[in-house]
């Protein structure tokens, strides 16, 4: 590609040569030489690399305005600013000015993103204006030659571009180049001379060239940093894909098997906010499929067809959320050896689901409150804001409004992100969908692991809806799996425990032997651990009261206490689901 820009560069340099004189000749030869060494190296590189940098706020990677990548990590600011000036610095031995700009293009406004000569200061650098307030250089735009503006330009015209900002003489040599790339304006070339004249026809044939070039460049940087970008997002999926434990593809299946009124009613207000960009807040306990829920919520979406990337608040430490969620640069802080993007990127176009977001530090919730307002943050250690397009899904277990009470939860991030609060009932309130649940479930575990099919006898159904099930919808699922595993046969029963070690009558005939002699022999110290393990499950680490495992057991509670401690069984809240 650089060879190609090359030839174009040539053989347009030559056609003017063809047109002009000597002096023109002269300097064009002696441009190509530049070109190829160090201005071509330097200049051409850095826009190969900025690319589509030039067309938006040079402080901001858009990329809601391509949402088929996201934004990758380039050279700061100033290293662009200092690569861009040179790069006018040099062609200054052949276009003279006493300053130079690039100005680019956006929302309608220029504004200036490099100054060099010895008129240029802060004044000029922030210096901006409306295109729409000069016709002239909105017609310039629309065409792909440089312009020398005159006296009578100036007076009768549009005025100069930094009229107010600087005192230059009335038919000062000024001139503009337009810089447009697939017939897309991004803005112009300036430059300014304190003497009176009209740059030559000459200049402006070479200023046209190079203008042209730059265009070009710009646009074959457009398209290799759209085809990196989207590379380090599609590799950053594939490594949160890998992560991720259920998908989207049996939520919507899961969902389905319930049969209660509760979930029915769940199952609604999920499908009426899917195909809107609302931020929706799911909660309930530990274990009652907030995440499937999340899943459904996105498969049924208008971004179905993006990713879903999750990440667990609870689950990192307070230190490393931030990079998490919006990324950092290199060097950023100590192991930051490359620059990685954060979940915001990985999830542009579609939907970030963050998990226990009661666990979101607090000094960093405004800054993910103004992502979620704006669509825009800073990657950690980075001067470059981005801005991204991403519906957001939030799950908690905990009373949000009594953590604002008490200062550990911001009352305008709440807000923010319940616009459409849904709860998802325990269990153990909706028993009716038990059985739904669990043979579904079946189904996809043999689907996913080629083992199976599996299916349950009346006592085994009996008894897994007679189960309390404090770990809701996760325990129920871990029973079965370890079932699953247990059992050697396709019919699977459960023992007290609820551990699916005991097969059906009949299935252990060919061995010549039933299950209750297959036993192992143990010590009675193993089979008290053992019962009081079962007993404490059976209670939820409960010790005290009438319904906990001292009575159950008849013991004292600080008897039992003991017991524990000695047979290794750790407290109470060991046994809590």
């Amino acid at each position: 590609m650089v060879h190609i820009c090359k030839t174009l560069w040539c053989n347009a340099l030559s056609a003017t040569v063809l047109k002009r004189q000597m002096q023109v000749r002269e300097m064009s030869r002696c441009t190509v030489v530049v070109f190829h060494g160090m201005f071509w190296s330097a200049t051409y590189d850095v826009l190969y690399n900025y690319g589509a940098a030039m067309t938006v706020d040079p402080k901001t990677i858009d990329l809601t305005r391509d949402l088929d990548s996201t934004a990758q990590e380039g050279p700061t600011k100033s290293e662009v600013d200092g690569l861009l000036r040179e790069a006018l610095e040099t062609l200054g031995a052949y276009v003279e000015y006493d300053l130079a700009t690039v100005m680019q293009l956006r929302d309608g406004e220029l504004s200036v993103r490099v100054a060099c000569g010895r008129l240029a200061n802060d004044t000029v650098e922030y210096h901006s204006l409306r295109l729409a307030k000069f016709p002239g250089l909105r017609m310039l735009l629309n065409t792909e030659r440089a312009r020398a503006f005159t006296e009578a330009d100036h007076l009768h015209g549009d005025g100069d571009v930094f009229d107010g900002v600087l005192s230059l003489p009335p038919g000062h040599s000024c001139m503009v180049v337009p810089l447009r790339v697939q017939g897309k304006p991004l803005g112009i070339m300036t430059f300014d001379r304190e003497i009176c004249g009209t740059y030559a026809e000459s200049v402006v044939d070479l200023a046209t060239v190079f203008g042209q070039l730059l265009g070009l460049a710009v646009g074959y940087g457009e398209q290799s940093a759209r085809l990196a970008r989207l590379g380090s997002q599609l590799q950053e999926q594939n490594r949160l894909l890998g992560n991720r434990i259920e998908g989207t593809s049996d939520a919507s299946t899961l969902l389905e098997a319930n049969d209660s009124a509760a979930m029915v009613r769940v199952v609604r207000q999920a499908n009426q906010v899917a195909s809107t960009a609302a931020p929706v807040l799911i909660t309930g306990e530990t274990g009652t499929g907030k995440e499937v829920l999340a899943n459904a919520i996105h498969g049924w979406s208008k971004r179905s067809d993006q990713p879903i990337v999750g990440i667990n608040c609870a689950a990192l430490p307070a230190n490393l959320i931030e990079s998490e969620l919006f990324g950092h640069v290199k060097g950023a802080f100590s192991g930051a050896t490359k620059a990685r993007m954060g979940r915001f990127q990985a999830a542009n176009g579609g939907t970030l689901f963050l998990d226990e977001i009661g666990e979101l530090p607090l000094d960093l919730q405004p800054k993910f409150l103004r992502a979620l307002q704006e669509g825009r943050f800073e990657p950690v250690g980075s001067d470059r804001t981005v801005r991204v397009d991403v519906r957001i899904l939030a799950a908690t277990n905990q009373d949000l409004l009594s953590a604002m009470a008490n200062g550990k939860f911001r009352d305008d991030l709440y807000y923010r992100i319940a616009v459409f609060p849904i709860h998802v009932p325990p269990l153990r309130s909706r028993r009716e969908d038990i059985v739904g649940i669990a043979e579904t479930f079946l189904d996809s575990l043999s689907r996913r692991t080629g083992r199976g099919p599996w299916w349950l006898s009346d006592r085994s159904k009996e008894w897994l809806q007679a189960q309390p099930w404090r770990g809701n919808v996760r325990e129920l699922v871990n029973t079965l799996e370890r079932a699953t595993i247990v059992n050697r046969g396709p019919e699977l029963e459960f023992d007290g425990d609820g551990d699916g070690v005991r097969e059906v009558a009949g299935k252990t005939a060919r061995d010549g032997f039933d299950t209750e002699s297959k036993e192992e022999l143990t010590t009675l110290v193993a089979v008290e651990r053992r019962h009081i393990q079962k007993v404490l499950r059976h209670t939820a680490g409960k010790l005290y009261g009438q319904e906990g495992a001292a009575a159950i057991l008849g013991l004292n509670p600080s008897t039992l206490r003991s017991r524990m401690k000695k047979l290794g069984l750790g407290g109470a809240k060991r046994h809590r689901n």
